[in-house]
């Protein structure tokens, strides 16, 4: 197995997965991070998770992994408003099937887009070999208004249980400053959960649901690689826990929402 000790942005957490950690600029002053994962197949191909444009070390590090880019046979754009660095991976890696979400193809129309959208099942269970899915329900998977992005294609590895997740749930690396202040690490929903919550009676039961049947389905997660700055280490807990605590966060949302809109 080649090493990726060169390229400290390549973190090898289990066997057959990587994630790959990269910056993302807000007002090119704050940087909220970004994040794309490598899974290798039984076949010994490989699946990218989303898309990054990678420095030139990391790239030759990517490359060494992936007999150049030739074994990257697809790659799987999982959040519809995740679409900056999709030319860059085209570009990259032409041969690979580009699959993504139907706001990929509409906002991106110019790439070559495969027809297979990556919310469908049937897309989903062409790599049910190496990753299970789960999207949000109760949400607007996209949203009209473009700074909500609650919904998105949660991903798991099957193998190593690690769990790829674009703004849907977050965990945040800050200062210790800052943490003594906020409190300490955890997940969390994405913040504009109340905006993207149908705007109808149940929505708010069918994401709690959604949220406590994920957390003891996936409940052996050691790991939960977020979008956009951190690598979620659960250090003993289960993801259960880490998803009933989300929701306990998240509980005043939901309950006004419930008043709101039954």
């Amino acid at each position: 197995m080649t090493s990726t000790n060169d390229h400290p942005a390549i973190k090898h957490l289990a066997d057959d997965f990587w994630n790959i950690r990269g910056d993302f600029r807000i007002a090119k002053i704050l940087n909220v991070g970004a994040h794309m994962s490598l899974v290798r197949r039984p076949n010994g191909k490989f699946l990218l998770i989303d898309s990054y444009e990678l420095d030139k070390e990391g790239l030759e590090a990517l490359k060494a992994l992936t007999d150049g880019g030739t074994k990257i046979e697809a790659v799987l754009n999982v959040h519809p408003f995740h679409t900056v660095h999709c030319a860059f991976v085209h570009a990259l890696l032409p041969h690979a099937r580009l699959i993504g979400t139907r706001r990929h193809h509409r906002i991106q129309p110019d790439l070559q887009w495969d027809k297979a959208l990556i919310e469908d099942a049937a897309t989903q269970a062409e790599f049910s070999d190496v990753l299970d899915f789960s999207i949000p329900a109760g949400v607007d998977f996209i949203s009209r208004d473009e700074s909500v992005h609650v919904g998105s294609v949660l991903v798991r590895h099957r193998t190593s249980g690690i769990v790829h997740v674009d703004d849907t749930l977050n965990a945040f690396d800050l200062p210790s400053l800052v943490q003594k202040v906020v409190g300490e690490r955890a997940l969390r929903f994405h913040p504009k959960l109340a905006d993207g919550l149908e705007k109808r009676a149940g929505a708010a039961g069918d994401y709690a649901a959604w949220a406590r049947r994920l957390g003891r389905d996936w409940a052996d997660s050691p790991i939960v690689c977020t979008a956009h700055n951190s690598i979620f280490n659960l250090s003993g807990a289960t993801f259960s826990d880490a998803m009933t605590d989300a929701l306990a966060h998240a509980s005043d949302t939901l309950s006004k929402h419930h008043q709101s809109y039954g």
